[in-house]
């Protein structure tokens, strides 16, 4: 058997200011929507307040994903060019897409609202009073797509006095963060608060011009249809966002309270970095450049041997085509002469240095990101109260990458989406029978619309992907909890959410070249012979294009529809044997809603779709602290069943969803802090998981590259390392004027886990080896204080995402952050 060994401070790692009490002081969370202490709470979760958060210089929510047991949590998704698209897996279940017709695995809930796109949920962590990361099937009260966990973020509240609390960073790469939060009363019974952050840094992968470029004649990024055009500079991966978020809160002290908030993001910065790790001749690469050369090219030969002219074209879900007299194919001058001025595609772009690349296309991610919330709470009687939540968010986000590390249009990809969002909550909570029983009852309302336009340039346009896609959403749910405390060592929590959910998609994925007609040319197929002023009745039909007077249309006409029906359960008994001792067991079950792929490079009589996945998990663990509250000591154990797993195949050049099959996970995590005095404190956690494949869709997901493993029964799933380990060792300590000093060291290892489903090799992520170190020196009053700290102080360059565009011609990814220092200057009063 393979177990996943994984780490991380926990739930109780963070709060520690009282450790030089020698004691380990505990979270307040919402897990179940009412306040709770985090060890009285049936479920595993991991806690950090935004002190902690501070400390580990985690500015994001993909930050958390070294201190958090069993979660992998990576800045970007395959070619989306943007940190703020987070990839969020728990306990082996998530999403690496950041698609429209992708729901997320793991919800992410800002002050209680769902953030339907992972688009944006990569959440700058500003003014944070808490994050709740909770493991496992989360259907019963946190709803949408949470069949994996839930990250729940809390903000500041406004406070009671006029206050102030900012900082100014500096450090590697150009680094300037400048961060505040005030808070403003304005009368006795109505606060406010303001927050807002500014960061801006340089990438850290550097844009070179290639040798003799200009002696080669390559098309302007422009003759190539995009979403935006922009070139941010010479590097990729830089930083450049803004963020703002104000919040009312009214009360007067009575049975009434509403908090009002808004927020709003900005950013326009360069694209996440991105490295060709290889070039591949099997389809367009040795298609494009033996069509430069003049000679018909061998299967698979970028070295243009001569030979049959044969070489396999598999664009999509379906489809096979030969490209025969290749020069009449591609959109630029491939004129049959070999001493020509046309640059071939190779592995000369693979440069030296991993953050270094010779690509000179767009550049840039911009994403504009707002939401206002309404939260209405209301006592309805001494232990009965009604909460209303209301949202609205919307999205507007633009991102042009060049993927193919060339000066050439090899693999431009560009994509634009506006969507909003709407939701409408109620929750009923209160108790009766002194306390014994506790009850969560409510309703919930979300709809969302809205497009994602996709532009992909393959092959200097021997294929020019148009992709406009519209989804709309509505989803209704009610749900409920109870809690029946049979003894005072005894209680039985029951609940379940049941949904309904309808989903609409029109896709009109198109192919501005022509590609499928261009070959059925060349081949002499009567219906196809002129193509020239247009593309008649009997050539679209032949080459199964299905819109009548669209022929360049791969997706057929029409609004689909699909609808959904779910009832997710939960169990669990919680006994409590002694004072500081919870022990717990629980079943439940979570679901996430099926939908279309978007993405097609041939044409289908049907628009291809995918079903829902579900999840079944079965949990023990127990919470306890002892040894005068100077140990804290928490552990899980769990088994879930993974049925219909939604996951990306590349089908030739198109990465599309398919339900891959099922699987068995299995694991064990165990979170301690100890504290024993003295300003002295270890957090650490360690655990066991082993994910795998029981069922697979079929042979044809075992791949016949020999540059991928493929899935089959008993292969890893993605983004799931085998193991990880975090250890932090944290001192506080006065050095004897009234001053505070705070010495904090966190170390993480991690083994080696799969990128991508294919299990591309080249895309492994190797075993890592991260540490961080921070020294804090605050003076007497606390007024102010400053920070030194470097992050990746080991320097370890690892893949976080990537993807094996074997017919693209490319394989390329995007390597973590180097080692990097900074300097923060602080100010509290």
């Amino acid at each position: 058997m393979k177990y996943k060994l994984s780490a991380s401070i926990g739930a109780m790692a963070m709060a520690l200011t009282g450790v030089a009490k020698a004691q380990v002081d505990t979270i307040t969370v919402t897990a179940q929507k009412r306040e709770e202490n985090v060890q009285d709470v049936p479920i595993a979760i991991s806690a950090f307040d935004g002190q902690s958060l501070q400390e580990r210089a985690i500015t994001s929510v993909a930050g958390l994903s070294n201190i958090t047991p069993n979660v992998s949590l990576d800045a970007g998704t395959p070619f989306s060019g943007d940190p703020a698209v987070i990839s969020a897996y728990i306990r082996g279940i998530g999403a690496n897409d950041f698609a429209f017709n992708i729901d997320p695995g793991v919800g992410v809930y800002l002050d209680g609202v769902y953030l339907a796109r992972s688009i944006g949920a990569n959440q700058d962590l500003l003014d944070v009073e808490r994050i709740e990361v909770l493991k496992g099937p989360q259907g019963t009260l946190f709803g949408r797509n949470t069949i994996g966990g839930a990250i729940s973020i809390v903000t500041h509240e406004p406070g009671d006095e006029f206050s102030f609390s900012g900082d100014v960073t500096t450090g590697s790469f150009e680094l300037l963060q400048v961060r505040g939060t005030v808070d403003i009363p304005l009368s006795d019974s109505l606060k406010s608060s303001v927050s807002f952050s500014m960061k801006d840094s340089r990438g850290y992968m550097k844009r070179m011009p290639y040798p003799g470029f200009e002696n080669y004649n390559v098309e302007p990024i422009q003759s190539m249809r995009a979403a935006i055009y922009g070139n941010e500079g010479d590097y990729e991966g830089g930083i450049d966002a803004k963020n703002a978020r104000v919040k009312l809160l009214y009360d007067n002290g009575g049975p009434f309270r509403a908090t009002l908030s808004g927020d709003y993001s900005f950013s326009k910065q360069s694209q996440l970095a991105n490295k060709v790790i290889a070039t591949n001749g099997a389809v367009f690469a040795g298609t494009y450049n033996c069509a430069i050369e003049g000679i018909q090219p061998l299967p698979g030969d970028m070295s243009c041997g001569g030979g049959p002219p044969p070489i396999a074209y598999n664009g999509g879900i379906g489809g096979l085509n030969w490209v025969a007299d290749l020069p009449a194919l591609f959109g630029v001058n491939t004129d049959m002469d070999p001493n020509n001025d046309r640059l071939p595609y190779d592995d000369r772009f693979v440069t030296d240095d991993i953050d270094t690349t010779y690509a000179n296309g767009n550049n840039v991610a911009r994403l504009e990101n707002y939401g206002v919330h309404l939260t209405l709470d209301f006592d309805l009687a001494e232990n009965a109260a009604v909460k209303s939540i209301s949202a609205y968010r919307h999205l507007d986000w633009d991102v042009g990458m060049d993927l193919d590390g060339s000066p050439l249009n090899f693999l431009h990809t560009s994509f634009t989406t506006d969507q909003w969002q709407f939701s409408q909550e109620l929750q009923f909570t209160g108790s009766f029978l002194e306390d014994r029983v506790r009850y969560v009852f409510g309703g919930y309302y979300f709809v969302e619309e809205g497009d994602l336009h996709d532009y992909v340039t393959f092959a200097e346009g021997l294929l020019q992907v148009d992709g406009p896609n519209y989804l709309k959403t509505k989803n209704y749910a009610a749900f409920g909890q109870i809690d029946f405390d049979v003894t005072e060592w005894l209680t039985i929590t029951a609940g379940g959410r049941y949904t309904h959910e309808k989903k609409q998609f029109e896709g009109a994925q198109s192919d501005r070249n022509g590609l499928n007609y261009k070959i059925a040319q060349q081949f002499g197929d009567p219906n196809c012979l002129t193509l020239v002023p247009t593309i008649s009745e009997a050539c679209r039909i032949a080459q199964g294009f299905p819109v009548s007077g669209e022929p360049l249309r791969y997706y057929v006409d029409g609004l689909q529809e699909k609808t959904f029906d779910d009832f997710s359960p939960k169990v669990s008994v919680q006994v409590k044997p002694a004072d500081g001792l919870m022990v717990y067991g629980s079943y439940s079950q979570g679901y996430r809603t099926g939908g279309w792929t978007t993405r097609l490079s041939n044409p289908l009589p049907t628009a291809p779709d995918f079903d829902e996945e579900e999840a079944t998990s079965w949990e023990v663990g127990f919470k306890s602290t002892f040894a005068d509250n100077r140990i804290l000591l928490n552990a899980a154990a769990f088994t879930t069943k993974y049925e219909g797993i939604q996951l990306n195949f590349q089908q030739g050049v198109s990465p599309t969803v398919q339900n891959a099959g099922d699987a068995r996970i299995k694991g064990l995590e165990v979170e301690t802090v100890f504290a024993p005095g003295n300003g002295f404190s270890v957090n650490a956690s360690v655990g066991l998981i082993d994910a795998e494949y029981t069922d697979v869709l079929g042979p044809a997901q075992v791949a016949a590259n020999p540059l991928q493993g493929g899935i089959f029964p008993g292969a890893d799933l993605p983004k799931t390392p085998d193991f990880q380990f975090n250890v932090s060792p944290r001192f506080e300590f006065n050095p004897g004027n009234g001053a505070t000093v705070i010495l904090l060291a966190d170390y993480t290892h991690t083994s080696s886990m799969w990128n991508d489903t294919e299990r591309t090799f080249l895309l492994e992520r190797p075993a890592t080896d991260i540490l961080n170190l921070s020294a804090t020196y605050r003076e007497p009053d606390g007024r102010w204080y400053v920070t030194v700290g470097g992050t990746n102080l080991t320097d370890e360059r690892y893949l976080t995402t990537g993807q094996a565009q074997i017919a693209g011609g490319q394989i390329y990814g995007t390597y973590s952050r180097p080692a990097e220092w900074y300097a923060r200057l602080g100010v509290d009063f």
